[in-house]
């Protein structure tokens, strides 16, 4: 997730009944909706750790690069970018990804069933600039290379077993991955400025070791119908996989990814988009864009990872902007939730909710350094909507 800057545009509105329409008034002379707090309330004044919250949120500290991990031996793991929370008895585990090359990998902080931290671990070394990724169903973690031909692994969040590589997945410039249990595909966002959506179906469901690599074909249009085709040469050697296959539908450069409801979501930082598949009648559009109207109203810029809660909201982190996350809720509300401040020079990066719903783990992948050593990973406790 390169950072970019982005030119703000105007709060638009947002779908209804758990995100079934599109979340944005079609016609760029529509008067914008106005900006409102949100569901939670306006954020507050910046706390000790320089969150802005909404008030009845917390927030601590569980990690910072290159320190160890409190209550462990542990040492953190520079650049901490994509996350996801893992069941763990009654407590729960936060992955993260470590966006450094070389080394990159993921490492795990475990929590008890109080919140307290009781270990800290890699589960994924030697490889190269893990930005995103995605959980399975059967709980494992999917970290992906954002390299020219890299990878994606397939990594055990409890690191007893060890990481295994995915080639099948294909080699491009991967970025994250979603499950989708009713299909039984993972889709995959490509970060390129000319990239591509990808689904791989497994030979068996369960395992990612075979299976076929598809690309989503679409016109050139922000709407419409869409189809697969089938990738011919996963490795991507010589040719480009998102050049394989004519008819390929572009995206200004994929990132986050998340599956619900027979909807796939994920964004585009090229053009501060979110879009939309809707898989039952097999037609996507944009679902957030805020250069339709003008006005410098827009909360939501420099759109990355995606994830969503139990209440059918979804949290967008951003790749500068405010250094928020946002929230799009099903009835029309795109808001703030969480403000870092004073530390610009980073970007918001692996938001994740504990299996209870009632805590959010992200972090700031450069803190107040502005570099890849400084990166500090957070968690926000308080009353999530259910």
């Amino acid at each position: 997730m390169e950072r970019r800057s982005f030119l703000r545009g105007a709060v638009i509105g947002t779908s209804a009944a758990a995100f079934g329409g599109t979340l944005w008034q079609g016609a760029a002379s529509a008067a914008p909706a106005q900006p409102g707090p949100g569901p939670y309330g306006a954020l507050g004044a910046a706390d000790a750790n320089g969150i802005r919250l909404p008030a009845g949120f917390t927030s601590r500290v569980i990690a910072r690069s290159g320190q160890k991990v409190a209550s462990t031996s542990y040492t953190w793991h520079n650049a901490p970018d994509g996350g996801a929370c893992f069941a763990d008895g009654s407590g729960w585990i936060y992955v993260s990804n470590s966006e450094i090359n070389p080394s990159g990998g993921a490492s795990a902080v475990r929590f008890s069933s109080a919140g307290a931290i009781t270990g800290a671990y890699r589960i994924l070394s030697g490889t190269r600039t893990n930005c995103a990724g995605g959980k399975t169903p059967w709980n494992t973690w999917l970290s992906c290379e954002e390299v020219s031909l890299g990878y994606v692994y397939e990594t055990d969040p409890w690191g007893v077993n060890a990481a295994v590589r995915r080639d099948a997945m294909g080699r491009f410039k991967h970025e994250a991955a979603a499950a989708d249990p009713v299909r039984k595909v993972v889709y995959l966002t490509e970060d390129e400025s000319n990239g591509c959506l990808y689904r791989f179906i497994p030979t068996t469901w369960g395992d990612l070791s075979s299976g076929t690599l598809q690309v989503l074909v679409a016109g050139t249009a922000t709407s419409g119908t869409f189809g697969w085709a089938n990738v011919p040469d996963p490795d991507g050697s010589p040719t480009a996989t998102r050049s394989q296959v004519s008819g390929a539908k572009r995206f200004n450069g994929g990132e986050g990814c998340h599956y619900a409801n027979d909807t796939v979501w994920f964004t585009t930082k090229g053009d501060n988009r979110l879009w939309q598949l809707n898989l039952t009648s097999g037609t996507y559009e944009l679902a957030y864009d805020d250069s339709l109207v003008t006005g410098g109203l827009a909360p939501l810029t420099g759109v990355d990872n995606v994830t969503g809660s139990s209440s059918g909201d979804l949290f967008v982190a951003e790749d500068g902007g405010n250094m928020e996350i946002c929230l799009i809720t099903p009835d029309d509300v795109v808001a703030p939730f969480l403000r870092i401040d004073g530390q610009s020079g980073s970007e918001v990066t692996g938001p994740a909710f504990s299996p209870d719903g009632r805590r959010l783990y992200f972090s700031s992948q450069r803190g107040t350094s502005g570099s890849s050593s400084g990166g500090i990973t957070y968690e926000v406790t308080g009353p999530f909507r259910a």
